[in-house]
């Protein structure tokens, strides 16, 4: 299981005393303003960052990390990743998964059979699809939604797909 996640992206300086813009990938902030620590990655590097201040600042949010005190210092940070443990990632409602734990997962039909594995979850804008490597070596794009997909086993590390026509 994934112990970290990109939980938002660093923007543009805000302000004239270091804070900087961030994007929370969830859409949901209140995990992120409770934060003491984060680690930024950029160009390869991780660096664990203490936060000194966070506050919303609708629809996104603004923080402030120690050292970086001007907008001059604030904008090297442009572009970073925010990354936090699982503990700090947004919760999680029933029926809800984090995509980095779904990748990888086993696809297989209700009778068992071995159909390929998720790859990737792309956000396509009216909902996230599930990119499948089938066992053939081609892929598909299937709408993760519960009309395709039933039972999401973690502990098996597979998941149903309802309906195997949906793969041709």
């Amino acid at each position: 299981m994934t112990k970290q996640f990109v939980a938002g992206i660093v923007g543009a300086p805000f302000g004239l005393k270091g804070f900087i813009k961030v994007k929370s990938l969830s859409g949901e902030t209140e995990h992120l303003l409770r934060l003491k620590s984060v680690t930024l990655r950029k160009d390869g590097r991780e660096r664990v960052m203490d936060v000194e201040e966070s506050s919303a600042v609708p629809p996104t949010m603004v923080m402030r990390f120690a050292g970086f005190n001007s907008p001059e210092e604030a904008k090297k940070l442009t572009g970073a990743e925010l990354l936090v443990s699982r503990e700090d990632a947004a919760p999680l409602r029933p029926g809800e998964f984090y995509v980095e734990d779904l990748k990888g997962l086993a696809v297989v039909s209700d009778s068992e059979e071995a159909l390929g594995r998720i790859v990737s979850v792309i956000d396509a804008g009216g909902g996230d699809l599930a990119e499948i490597l089938l066992e053939s070596g081609e892929k598909r794009l299937v709408p993760f939604r519960e009309e395709f997909f039933g039972d999401v086993d973690m502990e098996l590390g597979r998941v149903v797909l309802r309906d195997v026509w949906v793969l041709e």
